[in-house]
């Protein structure tokens, strides 16, 4: 994803970090309480600080998209794999963990606008040098992949990386994403596909540990998931359209991307 935003832009994102809590022009909720569920596992979106506390570009992004529409939020914690199953049954009001907008996931859950587009990419250890791309690492059969099922980086090393079949060996599957880049720096695996955001926040945070080779795998966009017709995507929609317009997703880009390292 492209982050470097003018600085005019980034100046307009800092002064809209301080906006009112409810914008006159959006839906006022009425302070309703909205629970929205997340798995704190995909850094920079969202993840645990060292001292154990949930942070990340989407709990920001949130919590002015609450301000904006007068709503609670209440935090509550997911896996992955039982995350979109959950908030198709209502169990949730809202899922936000890098989600990538997808048709066959429509089926299921609603989706809001895209608030961010992303790459995917190819993350390595930092002194890999058997291959520099998907097809030198498709050519060598001694190479393993990491990725969780279900995921979009699954289906791409399946489809785009590898052979087309989904029992490949070569991959082998993980939970969370972070265990995934774990077994990649123990040298378990040889590669974890992932969307630019969350590769760019563990190079970022490595020291030199990791890399990232290779063109971008295909583009695409996340978005928040709901229960089939709620009410809430469009007061969603109108709050990511206004934070776009004003300059705080870029200002949350430049926070999230630019300045913060993780670990520290």
């Amino acid at each position: 994803m492209k982050i470097i935003a003018a600085a005019a832009g980034l100046l307009a994102g800092a002064l809209a970090l301080s906006a009112p809590a409810h914008a006159a022009d959006l839906p006022d909720l009425k302070g309703r309480e909205v629970v929205v569920v997340t798995e704190n596992a995909f850094p920079p979106l969202q993840f645990l600080d060292k001292s154990g506390k949930a942070i990340g570009w989407e709990y920001d992004a949130m919590d002015e998209i609450a301000k904006r529409l007068n709503m609670k939020v209440k935090i509550e914690n997911s896996s992955w794999d039982a995350m979109i199953p959950a908030v198709s049954e209502g169990q949730f009001d809202i899922g936000m963990t890098g989600i990538t907008i997808r048709d066959d996931r429509k089926e299921k859950v609603d989706f809001s606008d895209p608030y961010m587009h992303s790459e995917m990419v190819m993350l390595v250890r930092g002194d890999e040098s058997r291959f520099t791309d998907a097809k030198s690492f498709a050519a060598n059969k001694d190479l393993l992949i990491a990725a969780q099922p279900g995921t979009t980086p699954f289906y791409t090393a399946v489809y785009d990386v590898l052979d087309g079949n989904e029992a490949n060996p070569r991959i082998k599957m993980f939970e969370t994403f972070g265990a995934g880049v774990a077994a990649l720096k123990a040298g378990d695996v040889d590669l974890v596909l992932t969307d630019s955001t969350g590769g760019n926040g563990y190079v970022a945070a490595s020291d030199g540990g990791l890399k990232i080779v290779g063109q971008p795998l295909g583009g695409e966009d996340y978005g928040f998931i709901f229960p089939k017709g709620s009410d809430l995507v469009a007061p969603v929609n109108a709050a990511i359209a206004a934070l776009k317009a004003d300059g705080t997703f870029d200002a949350l880009n430049k926070k999230w991307f630019l300045d913060y390292k993780m670990g520290e």
